[in-house]
């Protein structure tokens, strides 16, 4: 055989339709005759004669239709015309000079007439009428019309104009009427103007040839074309008879319609040629989507691209619209077709739901990682427990609550008594609500509502609908009503917990617009809790250790400022936001009513660095009771400072170091009005003068503590009486959005007045400079300066010559009668010949006493030598070695300061005993009698 199949001769014919794999393809049946059996009598001749028959009638009617709308649109038109030229007309004459004021002349018809007649004529309308504020016609083409009144003008004469076409006498006319108002906007007359109605069809009946010509032409045209159509169907039907052409198109119409797979068929151009059924409804094709583009059918990115590209393609997946759709493509030229393509479509909606899942899935990852970006950005467990809820709402709840114990807000363990929060933070899409305010106490006392239940398993519980749900009544059964009322239908509580152990509850609720809460939202909540619940856990450990910390270096830091009567002192502290730090202060009194000014900024933060600023403070306060020159103190404190560093350098735990410690020592003198001033790596003080200017004083500047190798100065400041000093520490001028500089310019602005005490001087510093929590601790201290009265002051130069002694006592003894002590003058004299016998005796030249009254009384010493004296006790046969013993005894403080040349002994006694006298039994054990 030769592989073809042949038709068997001697069997019965097929049944009509029947394709052979060697009949030319099949045609479709022209639409007229889709979905109707032809019958076989019928030629295809006769078929294309009824075709043409048909087409020629559809023509016919279109034309009689189309012919019939120019003819009413052309009477619109010339309606309309009509009615834009006669407005035109009236309201020229209406606004035109001169007609108001013809209109209040004694003989308006007089001088309108001729106006409105020569109007009427060069503007081509029928009438131009001038009528009185009555109505009344004053002008009118028919002379016997005037005096006549009009109808329909009652809208004029109220000041409209408007244009209608006109039904009433005189006749029928197209027409406009416009108002004519005097300069007050008073109506004084109206203008008509118009064309009659029977000359508006003139127009029509002139463009009536053409309408019907061009009517004809198109019947002509489309009887022409029906002939072609039929002509071309006789040749593409090749003979092919009516029922082979009504079968095929079943069969045709019957697979692409009735598979559940879209078919779309395009041509070479990218054309829509066929779509069937489903096609339209997988990619919700238009409905005129025939032999348009693809890129035109808005079938989105992907189905466009694979179409576009015209290339084969096997079960690839792209999104249209809401579907994930399966597309299969292959082009037609390769088995015999026109050029082109054909594609099916497959639905996969089972894809779609698992791909939905997974952005669900994906949406709530995303949510939980931006919950744990935003939970916890401040160690402050109220601001936490208010960014869960700032999380929560609107994303997943309507509202939500949160509760705390009252020990997880001091900072401190959580307690086994869960049965009483506050509400520390609440968040809501709506105004008004019905829950409880923060700061308020809620109680979980009844054992079955959903918050107890969720306490005693440890874990989150659901409610759906709380219409239908008893148990979270029996708390509060009003507040459960009111709840309800205000549309709020679902919930779930879940128990903070952290370590084992409930910090609070978390509430999700959610109200009207909004579905309830399902099963996967319990993990969403419980996760989400979570993470808060180890954000407050840590806020809460963090602020006890803080907490603990501040208290560390408050107590640390002076209690009370101490009593001195030479400077007017205020001082602040304030502790970093994320911990303290080193930041310290303190006033020093000294020997001769001189106060010392300490201000120092440790390195590093926390409680160890509180700790090192004590150890620093102490070490401060000892060097300062030898009374040593401030570059002097500074030295020692440096020296110590490097010791201490080096023995704790091979510590194992997390020590601080001292290294890098910044300190500034000043000591002001109030009989002389200077203050020397030493820094180790510490910004100079700003000076403020009674008048209100503000310097920053150039002083020598000394690396930190610690650094070694570098000598300390000591800069002297001239402080009249009144002038402020301002110490502070850097974290008062220096952030991160201001430099130092800036700090500075601030600082100036702010202490630059001449009337402000210190304490006020230190409120307006922190007003101003600082943030209500600062990035880093502050330490501040302002001494208003005074000056010990000159008469408060007594200065003998002493001869070195033990015979001037007697002379120097007497002179004493006169001045402390004019001061009014003599109650003390016999001690006064006893301490002061035991002090100048014994600089006389042991020291050098030059040789000078002092007296100075304040609260106390001091008396002062000084002399060329070096050399301090020793307090010991004499033995019975010494014969001296009992003057200081004299002076200790009955002074209350005495002791030795070095000066810049020589030494300076000194001994205070307290004004408040003046009467007290010596005890003479005393003086005898004293000398050994």
């Amino acid at each position: 055989m030769s592989g073809r199949f042949r038709r068997p001769r001697a069997k019965a014919a097929p049944p009509p339709g029947t394709r052979w794999a060697s009949d030319p393809p099949r045609r479709r049946v022209p639409w007229p005759f889709r979905g109707r059996r032809i019958p076989p009598s019928l030629s295809v001749r006769t078929l294309a004669a009824q075709v043409f028959l048909f087409q020629a009638l559809i023509m016919l009617l279109l034309v009689a239709v189309g012919a019939a709308a120019l003819v009413v649109q052309g009477l619109y038109d010339a309606e309309r015309s009509a009615m834009e030229r006669s407005l035109a007309v009236a309201e020229a004459f209406a606004h035109a000079p001169g007609t108001a004021e013809a209109l209040r002349s004694p003989d308006p018809t007089a001088r309108l007439q001729p106006e409105a007649e020569q109007v009427r004529k060069g503007a081509g309308v029928d009438f131009v009428a001038v009528l009185d504020e009555h109505g009344v016609r004053l002008t009118d083409r028919d002379p016997a019309l005037i005096g006549t009144k009009a109808q329909g003008v009652g809208r004029a004469l109220l000041g409209e104009a408007f244009t209608e076409t006109f039904h009433g006498r005189p006749t029928d006319a197209v027409r406009a009427l416009v108002p004519v108002t005097d300069p007050s906007r008073r109506v004084v007359g109206v203008v008509t103007a118009g064309i009659e109605y029977a000359n508006v069809g003139d127009v029509l009946v002139r463009q009536l040839p053409v309408l019907l010509g061009t009517a004809a032409g198109a019947l002509v045209l489309a009887t022409g074309g029906a002939a072609l159509v039929s002509r071309r169907l006789l040749r593409q039907t090749h003979g092919l008879g009516p029922a082979e052409m009504t079968r095929m198109y079943e069969h045709h119409d019957a697979v692409l319609h009735a598979v559940r797979e879209g078919v779309l068929i395009l041509g070479g151009d990218g054309r829509v040629l066929l779509a069937n059924d489903e096609a339209r409804r997988l990619l919700d094709l238009p409905r005129d989507a025939d032999r348009r583009q693809v890129s035109e059918l808005g079938l989105g990115p992907g189905p466009t691209r694979l179409l576009e590209a015209g290339e084969a393609a096997s079960d690839e997946v792209v999104q249209s619209g809401d579907r994930l759709l399966a597309v299969n493509i292959r082009p037609t030229a390769p088995y015999g077709g026109a050029p082109g393509l054909v594609a099916t479509f497959r639905d996969t909606t089972e894809l779609l739901a698992l791909s939905g899942q997974a952005e669900l899935a994906r949406g709530r990852l995303s949510f939980l990682y931006e919950a744990g970006m935003r939970i916890g950005t401040t160690l402050d467990v109220r601001r936490t427990a208010e960014e869960l809820s700032e999380v929560a709402v609107p994303r997943m709840a309507d509202f939500v609550t949160v509760e705390l114990l009252d020990s997880v807000l001091r900072g401190e363990e959580p307690t086994s008594a869960v049965r009483e929060m506050r509400r520390t933070a609440l968040r809501t899409t709506h105004t008004g609500h019905p829950l409880q305010p923060v700061g308020e106490v809620i109680r979980f006392v009844m054992a079955d509502t959903p918050m107890a239940a969720a306490l005693r398993r440890g874990k989150a519980v659901l409610v759906r609908d709380l219409r239908t749900a008893r148990d979270w009544r029996a708390r509060d059964a009003g507040g459960a009503e009111r709840v309800l009322e205000y549309g709020i239908h679902s919930l779930i509580t879940v128990p903070l917990r952290a370590r084992g152990v409930v910090l609070g509850m978390a509430d999700f609720w959610r109200g009207a617009g909004s579905p309830r809460f399902e099963e996967e939202d319990v993990a969403v909540a419980e996760e989400l809790v979570a993470r808060a619940a180890v954000a407050i856990d840590n806020a809460r450990r963090y602020a006890r250790e803080h907490e603990m910390a501040v208290t560390l270096q408050r107590s640390l830091l002076p209690v009370g400022l101490p009593e001195q009567d030479v400077l007017e002192i205020a001082s602040r502290y304030l502790p970093a936001r994320a911990g303290v730090g080193g930041d310290w202060f303190d006033v020093i009194p000294l020997p001769g009513f001189r106060v010392a000014l300490v201000v120092g900024d440790i390195v590093g933060h926390g409680m160890q660095a509180a700790v090192t600023m004590g150890r620093l403070r102490t070490a401060v306060l000892n060097f300062s009771s030898l009374d040593l020159a401030p570059d002097e103190l500074l030295g020692h404190l440096d020296e110590m400072v490097t010791r201490l560093d080096s023995q704790t350098a091979t510590a194992d735990d997390d020590h601080v170091p001292l290294t890098g410690a910044t300190c500034l020592y000043a000591v002001y003198d109030p009989v002389c009005g200077r203050c020397a001033v030493a820094r180790a790596g510490h910004l100079a003080p700003a000076v403020v003068d009674p008048q209100g200017r503000v310097t920053f004083p150039d002083l020598p500047l000394s690396p930190p503590l610690g650094v070694g190798g570098h000598p300390f100065e000591t800069g002297e400041l001239e402080l009249p009486e009144g002038s402020r000093l301002v110490l502070f520490t850097d974290g008062l001028i220096e952030s991160r959005g201001r430099d130092v500089d800036e700090g500075l310019a601030l600082l100036s602005s702010a202490v630059a007045h001449a009337d402000r005490t210190p304490e006020e001087t230190c409120r307006a510093l922190v007003e101003r400079l600082l943030p209500e929590r600062p990035s880093d601790d502050v330490a501040l201290l302002v001494a208003r300066t005074r000056r010990l009265s000159p008469s408060c002051v007594a200065a003998w130069d002493v001869p070195f010559d033990v015979t001037a002694v007697p002379r120097v006592r007497g002179e004493v003894s006169r001045r402390l009668a004019d001061w009014g002590l003599q109650e003390t003058a016999f001690t006064t004299e006893l301490i002061l010949s035991e002090l100048l016998t014994n600089a006389i005796r042991y020291g050098a030249p030059p040789v000078r006493v002092r007296l100075l009254l304040g609260r106390t009384l001091v008396c002062e010493v000084s002399d060329g030598s070096n050399t301090s004296p020793r307090l010991r006790r004499a033995a019975s046969t010494d014969e001296g070695g009992r003057g200081l013993f004299l002076v200790s005894q009955f002074a209350d403080l005495w002791g030795t300061r070095y000066a810049a040349r020589g030494k300076v002994i000194w001994a205070e006694q307290a004004l408040d005993h003046r009467a007290a006298e010596p005890d003479p039994s005393l003086l005898f054990d004293v000398m050994g009698l």
